[in-house]
C-alpha cells in the first residue's frame, strides 16, 4: 500500500513538473534561435547562412519610415548584411550585448523583446515574432525601433 501511495505520488509530481520543464525547453529554444539567426548571424559576426537557418524563408521585416512602412524579405536583407560584410571585411568586429526581457510562447507561436547593443550603445529594441515547425522554431517577422545616437 505505501509503494502504491509513493508511486502513485511520483507519478503526479512527474507530470505537475513536465508542463513548466517543456515550457522551459521551449523558451530556451525560441531564445537560441534569436541569439543564433538574428544577434550574431546579422549583428555580432553576419552571416546569411545563419540567417537561413533560423528565418523562415517568407520572413519579412517591416520598417517605418515617418507615415511610411516598407517590407524587406530575408533574401534582400541577406544581401545587404553581406555587402556591408564584404565592404567592412577589414573592420574591428562591434561588442554586442543583448536582453531577452519579453519571451511569450503559446503553442507554435512566439514573441520575444530583444534590446540590443553595440559598443556600448542601446541600438536597437526588436519585436520579433516566430513560429514552430517540423523542423523547429523559425523568425517569421520583425519591427523595430531604432534608438537616438545609435
Amino acid at each position: 500500500m505505501k509503494n502504491t501511495i509513493f508511486f502513485n505520488a511520483m507519478i503526479l509530481t512527474l507530470f505537475a513538473l513536465s508542463g513548466p520543464l517543456a515550457a522551459n525547453d521551449e523558451k530556451k529554444a525560441v531564445m537560441s534561435v534569436v541569439e543564433a539567426a538574428y544577434v550574431k548571424g546579422v549583428h555580432a559576426d553576419p552571416s546569411g547562412e545563419a540567417m537561413r537557418k533560423g528565418f523562415h524563408p517568407d520572413f519579412i521585416m517591416f520598417v517605418q519610415d515617418g507615415d511610411k512602412v516598407t517590407k524587406v524579405t530575408r533574401d534582400e536583407w541577406i544581401a545587404r548584411i553581406e555587402a556591408a560584410k564584404a565592404k567592412n571585411s577589414g573592420g574591428p568586429k562591434p561588442v554586442v550585448k543583448h536582453e531577452f526581457p519579453v519571451v511569450e510562447i503559446t503553442g507554435k507561436a512566439a514573441i520575444v523583446k530583444v534590446e540590443l547593443y553595440k559598443d556600448g550603445k542601446h541600438v536597437f529594441t526588436d519585436f520579433i515574432s516566430l513560429y514552430k515547425f517540423a523542423d523547429g522554431w523559425k523568425i517569421i517577422g520583425k519591427i523595430f525601433y531604432r534608438h537616438p545616437n545609435s
